[in-house]
């Protein structure tokens, strides 16, 4: 199979440039509610900067856009001209004159060609123009976003990594309301965050106003009123780019310190998987390239127009020149969240899991007629909103009066569909939608009041919650925690749906949250104490009960456990294994293997806080495990 997977941000090093070369940090796909491994995809993600020799390639022509003509040597027509391949411009032709060198006195300098009168080595003092009007796009707007990272540690929770520093891009699209656009996996937990004007050698503090993970976009803002004097802004396009139009990629990719620009033209648009949350959004492919440290580096259009923003491309291993685009009418909406709740409350989906219906015999046997198309709803998720009017074994004919084909796309453009799911994205939480189904050979007009997300089970990432870190409670030595996707990344690596018990896997992949707040508790590992002599072997296996009391979340196993009357405190997991600790000894316990192992407290600071009620959230009798 092929998997999903990206750098978002670097977390290693390598050792060559002096150690300061940005890795690629693989990271496996989720795609809700079975994680499906796809495509090889790398986030371009920011990367660390450093010194190099090379010239900065900030040559200036005016065709860039310009496509090869029909009968040229190109067989495709549509390799762009400049250094991607054609003609080189006159700014980058050896043989071309330099009438933009600027001379100055002093011995010749080889490879230049000098005034016959007067000698003398170039030398640029910044006064003369760059020649990059031709260009046609806002450079000026475009900043280097500096990030110092500090991510926990989820495999020791009341631990945090080494920071780690990053660079990536951004760029500017209201001056009046200082606002910044970048990706969100630049600023991931993030500790500092700095962003540089092209051609400035001041960093200015930066502030993260709001963050849109599935999206992968965020917001920053700069107070410092320096920062913004001279600025240029971005002009986003209201349009989706269609196939083989021309687009100008902008950043501080990685190869250099100053501003980089590479062409090429769009290629594909269809829905994809974000690799930051593996969420389902419509995205823009093209053949420019995009590499870390291009990351919320803005794309260009012929007319100047930002028509999205590069976030991630395939591996080298997987195919040369394929990145991605973030549309402008994700970030729109997006940005439009914002201004519509006062934060940022996600893209809709519906909660459902489909089957497609091209088989003849399987659209009869659910009575559709011969014109009739749709998808077969197989499961509803228990938390979303659409649980109150679909049920399974439902055919969905049309979402908000948009046909749904049997292969579960819609029509999007002449010649173009795509996936059904992008018309349930561009809602918004607390809007309704209109839904006709075909139940019992009958069709129904139904209505969704107001979307309110998903409660997820296993969650792909923590933000967005009170407590943003890994919640964990320790009991004589017994270390619990929730099971979270970037858990099972630090403990079983990028390839977890294979190294992880089988058992972990399958819940993962088939099992959705019953009830708000439900939560999979894990052992996470037992740390030395003379009261846990002889468990020491059971590490990542899940818990099911306390004393014969279904646990529903971390919160409610704390609650069962400082509640015990009982003789024993019997713990139950997966495949039958028990663990039997008295109250009191293990109380007196966790006091000693807390001071033994340097662990600062018991418990995660959300769960030291008065319950929330989260457990009354569910419902009174024990859920099944």
């Amino acid at each position: 199979k092929r998997r999903l997977s990206h750098p978002c941000p670097p977390r290693m090093w390598p050792r060559a440039l002096g150690g300061l070369s940005a890795a690629a940090h693989q990271v496996a796909a989720v795609r809700p509610p079975a994680f499906v491994a796809l495509a090889s995809l790398r986030v371009a993600s920011s990367t660390a900067s450093f010194s190099s020799a090379s010239s900065s390639g900030d040559a200036a022509h005016d065709t860039w856009w310009r496509r090869s003509a029909p009968g040229s040597p190109n067989p495709m027509g549509r390799r762009p001209t400049g250094p991607k391949g054609g003609s080189p411009p006159a700014a980058l032709d050896p043989g071309a004159p330099a009438g933009r060198l600027k001379k100055k006195r002093g011995g010749p300098q080889p490879g230049l060609p000098l005034d016959e009168e007067e000698g003398g080595s170039y030398c640029g003092d910044g006064s003369e123009d760059e020649g990059l009007e031709g260009l046609g796009v806002p450079l000026d707007a475009v900043v280097k976003v500096w990030c110092v990272h500090s991510m926990p540690n989820f495999s020791l929770p009341w631990q945090k990594k080494r920071q780690f520093r990053s660079s990536g891009s951004g760029f500017c699209i209201s001056k009046e309301k200082r606002v910044i656009l970048t990706n969100a996996h630049c600023i991931e937990w993030a500790a500092q965050v700095k962003v540089q004007r092209r051609g400035s050698d001041t960093k200015h503090l930066a502030k993260v106003e709001s963050v849109g993970w599935e999206c992968d976009c965020a917001v920053l803002s700069v107070e410092d009123d320096e920062f913004w004097e001279g600025i240029q802004v971005v002009q986003l396009s209201k349009k989706v780019p269609h196939l083989e139009e021309p687009v100008l990629c902008v950043g501080f990719p990685v190869g250099g310190d100053t501003i980089s620009v590479t062409s090429g033209v769009v290629s594909r648009v269809e829905v994809m998987t974000y690799a930051q949350t593996c969420a389902e959004l419509l995205g823009i492919q093209i053949d420019a390239a995009i590499n870390s440290g291009n990351s919320g580096g803005p794309a260009f259009n012929s007319a100047g127009e930002c028509l999205g923003m590069a976030f991630q491309s395939l591996g080298a291993d997987q195919a040369e020149n394929i990145g991605y685009v973030i549309p402008t009418v994700v970030i729109m909406h997006f940005l439009n969240d914002l201004l519509k709740h006062g934060k940022y409350t996600g893209f809709p989906t519906l909660g459902i899991d489909v089957q497609t219906m091209e088989n003849a015999h399987l659209r009869e046997a659910f009575g559709m007629a011969p014109k009739q198309k749709g998808l077969l709803v197989s499961r509803v998720a228990p938390t979303t909103a659409a649980t109150k009017v679909l049920n399974a074994g439902d055919v969905l004919l049309s979402f908000d009066k948009e046909t749904i084909a049997n292969d579960g796309t819609i029509q999007f453009r002449k010649h173009e569909r795509v996936a059904f799911s992008w018309l349930v994205a561009q809602k918004y939480y607390g809007e309704p939608a209109e839904l006709t189904v075909l139940r019992d050979g009958k069709e129904l007009e139904l209505r969704i009041e107001d979307f309110h997300p998903e409660e997820s089970l296993v969650p792909v990432h923590l933000f967005g919650r009170s407590h943003e870190g890994p919640s964990y409670m320790i009991v004589a030595g017994l270390v619990f925690t929730t099971l979270s996707v970037p858990f099972l990344r630090s403990e079983f690596g990028e390839e977890w749906d294979c190294e992880a018990p089988v058992e972990i896997v399958h819940r993962v992949m088939n099992q959705r949250a019953q009830f708000k707040g439900e939560e999979l508790v894990v052992l996470t590992q037992v740390l030395a104490h003379d009261l846990t002599v002889g468990y020491e072997d059971l590490e990542n296996v899940m818990l099911v009960s306390i004393n014969d009391i279904t646990v529903k979340n971390l919160r409610h196993c704390l609650d069962i456990i400082e509640g015990c009357s009982e003789k024993y405190l019997r713990f139950s997991f997966q495949n039958n294994l028990v663990l039997v600790l008295k109250p009191e000894d293990a109380k007196k316990a966790t006091a000693e293997a807390l001071e033994q192992h340097s662990i600062p407290a018991a418990t995660s600071p959300d769960l030291a806080e008065p319950s929330a009620a989260l457990a009354a959230s569910a419902p009174t009798t024990p859920t099944p495990a």
